[in-house]
């Protein structure tokens, strides 16, 4: 069921540790999310949780440095504004997690299709030299690589040194690998302090959220219904913020959701024209 934008749902978004393995070597992942992120931001909780188990030419990558920004950040509901006359109808392709297992897939589908996204990084996917090669993949194809914080923990439980090591280590691993510093800053769970966003200002990231996302509801966890949802959805709007993550059923649908965007009028914003510190 869809809430009101005001209103609060809880799922999931990674909070692992590092060492924390399954049978299979796949990472658990415990996720605390909204449909959309309006709330979040300000820490509330309804306390409920859950624990979850077209191709086109591809264009040439923008430089952040060398372009006029287009698109400024709404905070009110973390969409994009077109500045001077800029296309209105637009959304952005954002993906929580990476690089797990699914998002070079999702990139290389991107590719296809000649749209860009943000990929938001964990570093505890950054522990082996194949998943940093993997990063360097999905930023060499053109790709704006945004700082999700080494380990997702929750920001408000921790100390506001190991705040700054969260998200500071994370833009120091992310440039060892990439040459470039994040642009971008997502909160896990979408819960910012008020030191977090200093740290954020600070590093000169841009502290965004989300306008809504549904892959980690249990209903939502097929390439039907997701691909379906994410075009339909009551709070797809001009400028809107899409959220989604490095799940099978995202990498599945992610083809669909591009396509339908198109059908529907849509363009994919380039996150090279939007504004940052």
């Amino acid at each position: 069921m869809v809430c009101i934008l005001c209103c609060f749902y809880l799922t999931a978004c990674s909070v692992q540790s590092s060492s924390s393995e399954n049978k299979t070597g796949e990472k658990t992942e415990t996720q605390i999310h909204n449909k959309t992120s309006v709330e979040a931001d300000k820490g509330q909780s309804n306390g409920k949780g859950e624990i979850e188990t077209g191709e086109g030419k591809q264009e040439t990558s923008l430089s952040p440095n060398t372009v006029e920004s287009k698109y400024r950040l709404n905070p009110a509901n973390w969409s994009l504004q077109p500045i001077s006359g800029a296309e209105s109808k637009v959304v952005l392709l954002t993906f929580d997690d990476a690089p797990d297992k699914y998002s070079l897939s999702i990139a290389t589908t991107l590719k296809k299709h000649g749209v860009k996204a943000i990929f938001f990084v964990n570093g505890h996917f950054l522990d082996t030299e194949a998943e940093k090669a993997v990063l360097k993949e999905i930023h060499d194809m053109g790709f704006a690589i945004g700082n999700h914080t080494y380990n997702h923990a929750a920001l408000k439980d921790l100390t506001e040194e190991d705040q700054e090591n969260e998200i500071v280590a994370l833009n120091d691993a992310v440039e060892a690998i990439t040459g470039e510093r994040p642009r971008f800053f997502r909160a896990p769970f979408g819960l910012n302090t008020e030191f977090s966003k200093q740290v954020a200002a600070k590093e000169k990231m841009l502290v965004m959220n989300w306008t809504f996302g549904y892959d980690w509801e249990k209903e939502y966890q097929n390439k039907r219904a997701l691909s379906n949802i994410m075009v339909h959805s009551p709070y797809l709007t001009n400028g809107a913020n899409l959220l989604m993550h490095d799940r099978k059923w995202t990498s599945d649908a992610i083809s669909t959701i591009v396509t339908d965007l198109a059908r529907e009028g849509y363009g994919i914003l380039d996150p090279a024209l939007i504004e940052t510190p």
